[in-house]
């Protein structure tokens, strides 16, 4: 997402505005807080940070399929490692 000119508040400014800002990010809007000029935390509505979390897991989930499809897919193919090379891997 991009952000429009409105959207970037010095954190010095926010502190002023913190309710204001709060019902503008309630309504749909994010906002990108910077400190001495740089982007430095972002205010999101509560729900939306909820939906990115659970996106997250989501990805976290898919990425573990994928490595136990690889596993399985080296597996079947007759790929295999002994368990003495396995535990020196390991260690």
């Amino acid at each position: 997402m991009s952000f429009s000119a409105v959207d970037v508040v010095p954190i010095s400014e926010a502190r002023a505005r913190l309710t204001e800002l709060s019902d503008e990010v309630v309504a749909g809007a994010e906002k990108l807080l910077t400190k001495n000029g740089a982007a430095y935390v972002a205010i999101v509505d509560a729900r939306k940070l909820d939906y990115y979390h659970a996106l997250e897991e989501e990805h976290a989930s898919l990425v573990l399929l994928s490595e136990a499809e690889a596993g399985l897919r080296e597996v079947l193919a007759g790929h295999r490692v002994s368990n003495d090379d396995l535990m020196k891997a390991l260690s």
